[in-house]
């Protein structure tokens, strides 16, 4: 058995002395783990580390082997971002929720299209965060978890959609909203259309989707949040903060619960 394709480095963890099993994300073969023979040493290393695209062939004698890896790197996503905290932990985020939200050898092409284009949207610096943000919106909906922001879930209308319910992950109208708008998620306008996005909208973007990875993806399987989307919320809502003192951040709290 064996096959060959790109692939999105997730994780590696060493295994043994110089080697290491490798998480990687593929168009066709979806979230595979294989052993990366001398993946644990420097050389290799530098190759099997999150993040990084590499052309990747799997070998087993049988299909339901964990099987090994070799693979030639193609993009050094890794050492981009190494010396830029904010783009690292965007990297760092996305690869967690795919590695521990997407079911194994299951194909999810969408959600690998989407990494893919994170990864090559990283040169708009901070402004990749809505970018993510509409990436998990889409890894949400390939887990059967999708959001409606099409119409207005009380009044059927498509105009003034601020709002989601955090119950069924439809929109909502800010004129329908009335006296429930704390009790809902807020909608930034950049997951409505292409419109240029703050600090604020990514925070919120953040806290949306990380409501529902957290109780659907997630929680449904009695996992936590990866500690690195964690973290990405504690960073981007520090950078809110600092763009405006007029705002008021959502508490971590809202992520877990």
């Amino acid at each position: 058995m064996d096959w060959e394709a790109p692939a999105v480095v997730l994780a590696a963890r060493a295994y043994g002395e110089g080697d290491a099993v490798a998480t990687v994300l593929t168009e066709a073969h979806g979230h595979h783990r294989g052993l990366a023979r001398g993946g644990g040493s420097r050389r290799g290393a530098a190759v099997w580390q999150p993040g990084n695209l590499v052309q990747v062939r799997w070998v087993a004698r049988l299909s339901e082997q964990l099987g090994s890896f070799s693979g030639e790197l193609a993009y050094a996503t890794a050492a981009l971002v190494l010396d830029d905290p904010l783009l690292l932990a965007v990297i760092s985020a996305a690869c967690a929720i795919a590695e521990e939200a997407l079911p194994e050898r299951a194909p999810h092409p969408r959600v690998f299209a989407g990494l893919l284009r994170l990864i090559a949207n990283l040169s708009q610096g901070s402004k990749v965060l809505a970018e993510l943000v509409r990436w998990e919106a889409d890894l949400l909906a390939d887990l059967g978890y999708g959001l409606d922001f099409s119409r207005c879930a009380v009044t059927g209308g498509a105009e003034e959609l601020a709002w989601v319910s955090p119950k069924t992950g439809r929109a909502v109208s800010d004129a329908a909203a009335g006296a429930w708008k704390p009790r809902l998620l807020r909608l930034p306008p950049f997951l409505l259309g292409p419109v240029d996005a703050g600090p604020a909208d990514w925070r919120d973007g953040l806290r949306l989707t990380g409501h529902f990875l957290a109780r659907d993806a997630f929680g449904a399987h009695h996992k936590p949040l990866p500690p690195a989307r964690l973290a990405l919320y504690d960073r981007v809502v520090e950078l809110a903060r600092a763009d405006s003192t007029n705002g008021t951040e959502a508490p971590l709290a809202c992520l877990t619960t």
